[in-house]
């Protein structure tokens, strides 16, 4: 339970009639709760001779009660610029996008901001220009940030307001890249603190609106100044200017370092910050989990920034960019093990995993194996990554955070994959069964605002991966969203993630057509859908209508309800 926001309602609340996904029992149908804990978990017949007028009742309706979710890798504050700014995502094509931007430009002032737009699925495959958004918006100014957020398109009059021109990632017909681009987003993202805390609550209800409890936030000095996670943090964890309780922050900072003394000074500068909105200083476990997220070895595939050994299919004069080398790799991951931190990196190209592994070993040579591996470093997304390698992070220990929507997306015959990188290599993406096969911890995320937040589409992307032989079982998928989250961010509560009695009473409540044990072709052994194996139910994901949630609840705190 987090002391500085509302506490568990007094009375225990039982919840019953309905499904339970419970190891305990994988046939219940009753839960009770009693403050921040599951006090028991059962049958409706026992539902109803334990049931006395000193609780509250909630009929669960046949509904599924289960885990929540957590998203793994999320950038809270762009997430709600996405949800309250325009959403190009449905653009099928140039003039879409275009038209879009005309009818936006006459309903406001300042910056025309937008995002989501993805050419690689438009006939015309190019990105609009400077001057097609100049004409579109009527002289207003526009950024458009491409669905990645790894690169962005700028109005000609936007651009030679910040002097973009002769600025390294600056292209003539107005794409901006690398220092370009975080020239825009300094300048254009310059948000109050008022203005920050209300997007970062749009964010957060809309989160626990889709089942979430926590979502790590994957901060990076490129991306938003360290007040912005300070802020986050005060909010969603210790109520400051809260108005609701709210899902848990994972906060991770992607800032390099290459000594332990240099990492405990960032954690330092958080720690201070933080102390400053709290009006008290930093107890243990309230600071930054990890330097890690989006700290870039690479860029993007979509962007053409991924770091890659071979040029990209649609560029060959291109190998896109590597950010970081295997020395400062080694030297972060050492220096952070060191400080007790997690470190980790954003890396999605094969030469820029190349640059991780050599930096693994780096580190392993300084720190010794053992230190390495207990400190439970990770990855982000490691979309393009061989045996070798993935045998490599297993004997490390190195958490990969996957992003499955990525897949869903963007993989299979004609897409932006077998665009960028050819049928060959696009073939060997985000090899999640390899993950698990090799026993490398994996969670799933949805990089929102890249991908929406939508828990079981992510469970469904496991399912319907482009390869067979990468598909993973909506079991595993969906331990991999709850439990197996929670321990990727190093939770002091070893059982969150999991209802039994005496776990943390974190679930989530959803309306659903069907429970099936479901399983990609070839994922699973034949004894783990017959009923006997005592194999907890999810929701069947091959239907039209995916579940809805109805509940969303936090260490016995409710964060949504559907009818409130």
């Amino acid at each position: 339970m987090r002391p500085d926001l509302p506490a568990p309602p007094a009375r225990p609340v039982l919840y019953r009639n309905g499904s339970v996904y419970s190891p305990a029992d994988p046939f219940a149908s009753a839960v009770l709760v009693d403050g921040a804990r599951i006090a028991w978990v059962g049958s409706e017949e026992a539902a109803s001779s334990i049931q006395d007028p000193g609780m509250d009742v909630v009929d669960l309706d046949g509904a599924l009660l289960a885990p929540a979710f957590v998203d793994s890798h999320v950038h809270v504050t762009e997430t709600a610029l996405a949800l309250s700014t325009l959403d190009l995502s449905g653009a099928g094509g140039l003039q879409e996008l275009l038209d879009a931007v005309a009818a936006a430009a006459g309903t406001g002032t300042g910056v025309l901001l937008g995002s989501g737009w993805d050419e690689s699925g438009w006939p015309e495959r190019r990105a609009p220009r400077a001057e097609e958004l100049e004409r579109a918006a009527g002289g207003r100014e526009v950024y458009l940030t491409r669905v990645d957020v790894h690169s962005g398109v700028v109005s000609t009059g936007l651009a030679h307001r910040l002097g973009l021109p002769g600025t390294a990632g600056w292209h003539e017909d107005g794409r901006v890249e690398d220092a370009a681009h975080d020239r825009v987003r300094t300048a254009v993202l310059d948000l109050d603190d008022g203005r920050r805390t209300e997007l970062h609550r749009l964010a957060l209800r809309h989160a626990a609106s889709r089942g979430y409890a926590a979502l790590a936030e994957n901060s990076a000095p490129q991306v938003a100044p360290l007040q912005d996670l300070v802020r986050l943090v005060a909010l969603a964890n210790h109520g400051v200017g809260a108005e609701e309780p709210l899902p848990r922050v994972l906060p991770y900072l992607g800032e390099l370092v290459a000594d332990a003394e240099g990492a405990r000074a960032v954690t330092g500068r958080f720690d201070e910050a933080l102390a400053q909105l709290l009006g008290r200083p930093v107890r243990r476990g309230e600071s930054l989990i990890g330097l890690a997220g989006d700290l870039c070895v690479d860029g993007a595939l979509g962007s053409r920034t991924a770091a890659l050994r071979e040029p990209y299919a649609d560029a060959p004069g291109s190998t896109g960019r590597t950010y970081l080398d295997a020395g400062q790799i080694g030297a972060h991951l050492a220096a952070t093990t060191e400080a007790g931190l997690q470190g980790g990196f954003h890396v999605i190209g094969d030469a820029a995993m190349d640059a991780v592994l050599e930096g693994l070993d780096r580190a392993a040579e300084r720190v010794g194996e053992r230190a390495l591996r207990a400190a439970g470093h990770r990855l982000e997304h490691a979309e393009m990554v061989d045996a070798e390698g993935v045998e490599q992070l297993a004997r490390a220990s190195v958490t990969v955070s996957v992003q499955p929507g990525f897949d869903a997306a963007w993989g299979g015959p004609g897409g932006l994959y077998e665009q960028r990188l050819g049928p060959g290599r696009a073939a060997g993406m985000n090899p999640l069964a390899a993950f698990h096969r090799a026993g490398v911890p994996v969670t799933l995320g949805s990089d929102a605002p890249v991908v929406g937040l939508s828990p079981w589409e992510t469970v469904r992307a496991c399912l319907a991966h482009h390869d067979p032989g990468q598909r993973i079982s909506a079991r595993a998928a969906f331990l991999a969203s709850t439990r197996g989250a929670w321990r990727a961010a190093r939770t002091p509560d070893p059982m969150q993630g999991q209802l039994a009695p005496g776990t943390p009473a974190t679930f989530a409540v959803w309306d659903v057509e069907a429970l099936v044990v479901q399983q990609a072709e070839g994922t699973g052994a034949a004894w783990s859908t017959d009923p006997r194996a005592r194999t907890p139910l999810l929701p069947a994901l091959d239907t039209d209508r995916l579940p809805e949630c109805r509940r969303t609840v936090l260490d016995g705190v409710e964060l949504y309800r559907a009818d409130a």
